[in-house]
């Protein structure tokens, strides 16, 4: 099959044949058609992330099983599928209480731990495979279902996470990146007023049509106090894909009564919040990480009913991929890219 290949960190992709994977017990392969191209596996190719080279990236795809292993179950030959992005045991107490993000036995994360997407055949355990709805047109909107695993997912679990209610006062901070878009419009389709962070005021036209409802450049002035402005004394929920030392102390200090934010980002920065506000005001600070696989299938019947649906504005096939992977390294990419691997 022919695969992207990276031969190690910030290397260039090469195109090369490699062995088509079989499957082993409790494995299946499926064929990729499409694969989204996030900031999370640029990462990888950017040498942020480690991993052991060679190794194939990419995880939100649109793929048809073609071959299964000994004891699967759960899906067959001819199934269109996605594919959940943590490899998890499926039998530990978060496991058992849907809360796989959590696993004791992590298995890390495919295109990580494991080849993935940006390949014509890709291998898992076979529970990693998400047959699609049928209320899904995955033949004619591959890229779009593909980043459905992510793009939407993430957000449906933060809505859930930091129970957001209709009415409420929501920012977004990193709102003109792939995930904060995203995050924009599930913000409003739970009916929350929407505040769009960020210092990329070029994706702002893109943010609004999304569902932001007002826009801030915070380097145009205290964005503490536009965000209090704009909120009547407080923001009730603050989401922030950043997570910078600058954004988390912007947005913890921007919570009114109750509020509650939620960190997305991996900088890894530590900031700083006032205990006595966080007591007066009963603040929540927490984090978010993915989604549980629960969460993806209900993202995914969600854009089948039309509810919301994904930005996919960039596509390339192999040979361009290293330029459109350039872009996103540069935060040129309005909502998210895709590779499309093979036809229909």
């Amino acid at each position: 099959m022919k695969a992207l290949v990276l031969n190690g960190p910030g290397e260039p992709f090469s195109l090369e044949t490699v062995p088509d994977p079989a499957p082993g017990p409790g494995e299946a392969v499926a064929k990729v058609i499409a694969c989204g191209a996030g900031l999370t596996i640029q990462h990888v190719k950017a040498g942020r992330a480690k991993v052991d080279y060679p190794r194939i990236i990419g995880h939100e795809i649109t793929g048809i099983i073609e071959a299964v292993g000994a004891g699967v179950t759960n899906v067959k030959v001819g199934d269109p599928v996605t594919a959940y992005f943590y490899l998890t045991c499926g039998a530990c107490k978060w496991c058992r209480i849907d809360r796989e993000t959590m696993c004791e036995n992590f298995g890390g994360y495919i295109g990580r731990a494991c080849d993935g997407g940006y390949a014509e055949l890709m291998k898992l355990p076979a529970r990693n495979f998400l047959k699609l709805p049928e209320t899904l047109d995955w033949k004619a909107h591959p890229a779009e279902i593909g980043v459905i695993t992510d793009a939407i997912a993430t957000p449906v679990k933060v809505v859930r996470h930091a129970n957001i209610k209709a009415g409420e006062t929501v920012a977004v901070f990193g709102a003109g990146g792939g995930l904060g878009i995203h995050m924009l419009m599930l913000a409003k389709w739970a009916h929350a007023r929407v505040i769009a962070v960020d210092i990329a005021a070029d994706k702002f036209d893109a943010c609004r049509k999304a569902g932001a409802d007002i826009c801030i450049n915070p380097r145009d002035g205290d964005a503490v106090e536009a965000l209090k402005d704009l909120s009547g004394g407080g923001i009730d929920v603050a989401i922030d894909f950043v997570s910078s030392t600058e954004t988390l102390e912007t947005a913890v200090q921007a919570l009114g009564r109750g509020g509650r934010m939620v960190t997305l980002g991996g900088s890894g920065q530590n900031f700083s919040a006032n205990s006595h506000a966080m007591l007066e005001k009963e603040l929540v600070l927490m984090g978010s990480r993915y989604a549980t696989r629960q969460e993806v299938i209900d993202s995914l019947e969600l854009c089948g009913r039309g509810d919301v649906w994904p930005l996919v504005t960039e596509t390339a096939d192999f040979s361009g991929a290293e330029a459109l992977h350039e872009r996103v390294e540069h935060g040129l990419v309005t909502g998210r890219a895709a590779i499309m691997v093979s036809d229909v």
